[in-house]
């Protein structure tokens, strides 16, 4: 049994209520002290839940966190799998869910500022929102994977561009959970085609995966990097996306950068059109053989953000690890946690 399952730890649920009226979720974890760091929030990616940081691996990030003396709070935004699928955007995500779930965090605490740990669509709608200015509360930001500048592989521009508005005449959601169970003639044509082109694992939970997410062969982690209780964990962990998700990251992939879908007017059309009002400090990160959103991505990201504040932030490109195993590979505590817990306590005393 993996540590984060301790009893040591307590654990509750606190829910909060966004402005547009969707009820939504944090979980709070502690530890057997007193948290001396102060709150950290870990926001997930899409169709996945909060629990994808607690992975049955040794030692999760969520143990480390804890360890060094964080408050940890994990995000169930609208587009995790705990809640009834829905049709959301980025945009209804920057907008009400993530700046809701900064304020009930700091009100729960009696703090003023956090800081934040965000992966693929969390880090991009986390973006978004710190660029509009909805978060200013937060610090400092490691983002995994993807941030501003979504760049992913031909295959994958290809099926946005192409495959994208064929399905999207059959389903309004694709579920990597159809591996499992296809409820109906479209998921069940639609893991057919999985089933006969994706040979590279015998679970059709993480082959549906790859179709979904990305190019590769697993496209969202490097089989390697592993272990076989994670591998079975994961059949669990996936659920439905809505295909206007896929609408929306389509448009930022041919614009080079994150744009909205929808016309509210608190948030940017373009997110590279004006200074981004947030003065928090961003540790990018990437798995140099991500498969899901390329390396780039993060280079980019870091970049542009370098101009603007030059020597203020962060590039950390990880040799031999891909897109989710970044947080839950067997060996991520010794590779990849140190470095994100650096990026943590660094910015205690820039701040």
């Amino acid at each position: 049994m993996s540590s984060h399952t301790a009893p040591a730890y307590t654990e509750r649920t606190v829910p909060f209520v966004t402005d547009d009226g969707v009820e939504l979720n944090l979980i709070h974890i502690r530890g057997d002290k007193t948290p001396d760091k102060g709150p950290v929030i870990l926001v997930h990616g899409a169709g996945v839940r909060a629990n994808i940081y607690r992975a049955p691996v040794e030692t999760s990030i969520v143990d480390v966190l804890i360890r060094e003396g964080y408050d940890v709070w994990l995000e169930n935004w609208r587009g995790s799998i705990v809640f009834a699928p829905n049709l959301w955007t980025l945009d209804q995500v920057a907008l009400y869910d993530h700046p809701k779930a900064v304020q009930t965090i700091l009100a729960e605490t009696g703090e003023s500022r956090l800081k934040a740990i965000i992966h693929c669509q969390g880090s991009t709608s986390f973006m978004m929102s710190a660029i509009a200015g909805l978060v200013p509360e937060v610090t400092t930001i490691i983002s995994n994977a993807v941030s501003l500048h979504p760049v992913v592989p031909d295959w994958s521009k290809f099926k946005l561009q192409y495959m994208v508005p064929l399905v999207r005449q059959m389903t309004q959601y694709l579920n990597p959970h159809w591996g499992v169970e296809a409820p109906g003639v479209v998921a069940k044509l639609i893991s057919l085609l999985v089933n006969l082109t994706h040979h590279e694992c015998n679970n059709a939970v993480r082959k549906q995966v790859s179709f979904t997410y990305g190019s590769g062969f697993p496209a969202l982690w490097r089989h390697e990097n592993l272990n076989e209780q994670t591998h079975e964990w994961l059949k669990e962990e996936f659920g439905a996306v809505p295909l206007r998700f896929f609408q929306q990251i389509t448009r930022c992939v041919q614009r080079g950068h994150l744009v909205s879908f929808e016309d509210f007017p608190v948030l940017p059309k373009d997110y590279t059109a004006q200074q981004p009002r947030t003065e928090a400090r961003f540790a990018f990160f990437s798995g140099e053989k991500n498969l899901c959103f390329l390396p780039q991505s993060q280079i980019q990201s870091f970049n542009y953000f370098d101009a603007l504040r030059p020597d203020y932030h962060s590039l950390h490109l990880l040799p031999e690890y891909g897109h989710l195993d970044v947080f839950m590979g067997k060996n991520a505590a010794v590779d990849t946690f140190p470095l994100i817990i650096a990026e943590l306590n660094k910015t205690k005393a820039l701040n």
